[in-house]
């Protein structure tokens, strides 16, 4: 099988290609290398099943070249991290929406399978945990630019689903909450390897709000294992899917935990929203996965607990300084 992954040289995406690699296929990746790094796919680069391109997905002749050529497309590509959101919103709504569009448009023109990568940030300020697929939206006013990755995303599943009822396009989208693993970066507000980071460094870990607000977060490991279950699946087309843990878990606990696990002297520093994002910033109070029907589909299961997640990335980021 030959596989094209928009935004390869992810975090999520570099993962994918590694495994997919791993079993044999052929991956051909392309990333404008915005938020993704070479230095995620180094590794990858002597490998003749491997290919990539530096360019953008807006660049409509080379998406449909490289769409032609492949047998399923993972559509990775987006603005990702809440302060890129925040402090880029015209370069969130862009990206997200019109090169979703393009390479939603390409595929279905060559009947190619599409694996759409979206969002637990979709159910806005849902107060209705866990998260089910079916659940209502609840966003923030359009005054506030931190809805505007929640709506691309949401208007990205519209048009999947769209192309999937009207150009019969196979296509599954999966909804991923709080993914973590090596190669993530803490950069663009990614709380798992900015306070391991700062944990490792003796700095004080800078917890957001209150710390109370909880999230559920899923190893990378896992991801993948759930995405090369799904993909082929006839019965997930047209679905949107869950994949990430029920077990929740306060950002403050976390730090804690982080702290324990690492070794580490730091103490936690509450910063306020205002502070960290701008006047008016609007968090989720809690974030938790409804996972039935990915069970039900694949039955699957997390293998990676929350320690061993803090001691993996914590391994990784003492030889990635």
């Amino acid at each position: 099988m030959r596989v094209l992954i928009t935004g390869g040289a992810g975090f999520i995406g570099s993962h994918i290609a590694e495994a997919l690699l791993g079993r044999g296929d052929e991956v051909d990746i392309i990333d404008d290398l915005s938020t993704g790094s070479m230095a995620n796919i180094d590794h990858l680069r002597a490998n003749k099943k491997f290919s990539y391109t530096i360019d953008t997905i807006m660049n409509c002749p080379l998406m449909a070249e490289l769409v032609d050529r492949c047998d399923l497309v993972y559509h990775l590509a987006a603005a990702v991290g809440v302060r890129l959101i925040v402090e880029s919103p015209v370069r969130t709504i862009s990206t997200n929406i019109r090169g979703t569009e393009i390479c939603l448009n390409v595929a279905s023109k060559k009947g190619k399978r599409v694996v759409l990568a979206s969002t637990s940030e979709v159910y806005g300020k849902s107060n209705r945990i866990p998260f089910r697929e079916d659940d209502d939206i609840v966003l923030g006013p359009t005054v506030k630019s931190r809805w505007s990755y929640a709506c691309s995303k949401a208007i990205d599943e519209f048009l999947a689903l769209a192309y999937c009822r009207e150009g019969r396009l196979p296509v599954v989208i999966c909804r991923l909450f709080n993914i973590v693993g090596p190669r993530q970066t803490g950069r663009y507000g990614m709380v798992f390897p900015r306070l391991i980071r700062q944990a490792l460094d003796g700095e004080n870990l800078t917890v957001y709000g209150t710390g109370e607000q909880t999230r559920s977060f899923l190893y990378i490991s896992d991801l993948i294992s759930a995405l090369l279950m799904l993909s082929p699946l006839p019965q997930a087309d047209g679905q949107v899917i869950n994949i990430g843990s029920e077990q929740e878990i306060s950002i403050g606990e976390l730090a804690r935990k982080i702290i324990a696990e690492t070794g580490s002297r730091s103490t936690i520093t509450y910063v306020p929203y205002e502070q960290a994002y701008g006047e008016g910033f609007e968090d989720m109070g809690r974030r938790a996965a409804d996972t039935t029907k990915l069970k039900r589909l694949t039955g699957f299961s997390p293998a990676v607990g929350l320690e061993e997640m803090i001691r993996r990335i914590a391994d990784y980021l003492k030889t990635h300084r």
